[in-house]
């Protein structure tokens, strides 16, 4: 984020684990976002455009949820907590994967390219996937969000391990596609450890950045906690 509220709740209140009902890059729908501190003034006309978040990796204390609000430049973005009472609805990234586009939507890059990986059944087609980013949000939101310079986001739910052969036939998919659409496709593996990139991993480090609640940290095996 580029700009982030003080908690709202002591240091010690803090969970490293927070409430499992909602992950990083989940969108959530609010009731109200609560000001717990100076805030941008972009933020309020951001909120009354669209009432939705993005979930974020933060810690939290119980009753709050470490969430993010875009605002309609890219780097207007903004991290702060919602209590868990206020948040009405969740979106999921994989829920969003089959999510109908808006036909005059469609012909942009980042749309197509999703269309595209929808119905490459040799890609993705045996993992837990779904759109994040701007391509997630405007699928959650309904609002017109991506551009035609967009990038394609993906979360790609890895629960166990993943080979780096297997890693590497993943990127080479997503690099197909993104060549033929003429963007950026930017993958993010979910591991047991936290988040981790999909391009780090399968170039064979003997080491990767692990982002998680609790901050980055280099692992050997994002599998083993």
């Amino acid at each position: 984020m580029r700009v982030c509220a003080a908690a709202p709740f002591a240091a010690h209140e803090a969970l490293a684990a927070g409430d499992s009902r909602w992950q990083a890059h989940d969108i959530v729908r609010l009731r109200r976002l609560e000001s717990f501190d100076s805030e941008p003034t972009w933020v309020r006309d951001a909120f009354a455009r669209a009432p939705f978040a993005v979930v974020r990796r933060a810690q939290a204390a119980d009753g709050f949820v470490a969430i993010g609000v875009r605002g309609v430049a890219r780097n207007e973005r903004y991290g702060t907590w919602t209590r868990v009472d206020d948040i009405e609805a969740m979106f999921a990234p994989e829920a969003l994967s089959s999510t109908h586009v808006v036909e005059n939507r469609a012909a942009l890059p980042a749309l197509l390219a999703l269309d595209a990986l929808r119905h490459d059944t040799s890609g993705l087609g045996g993992f837990v996937w779904g759109p994040t980013g701007s391509v997630g949000f405007e699928l959650a939101t309904g609002k017109p969000t991506v551009t035609s310079g967009s990038d394609l986001d993906l979360l790609i739910r890895i629960p166990n391990y993943l080979s780096r052969a297997q890693a590497q036939q993943i990127q080479s998919t997503l690099d197909a596609h993104a060549s033929q659409a003429g963007i950026r496709i930017d993958a993010q593996l979910e591991t047991p450890s936290g988040g981790v990139a999909l391009a780090e991993y399968s170039s064979g480090k003997a080491r990767v950045m692990v982002r998680s609640a609790s901050g980055p940290r280099l692992v050997a095996d994002p599998w083993t906690l």
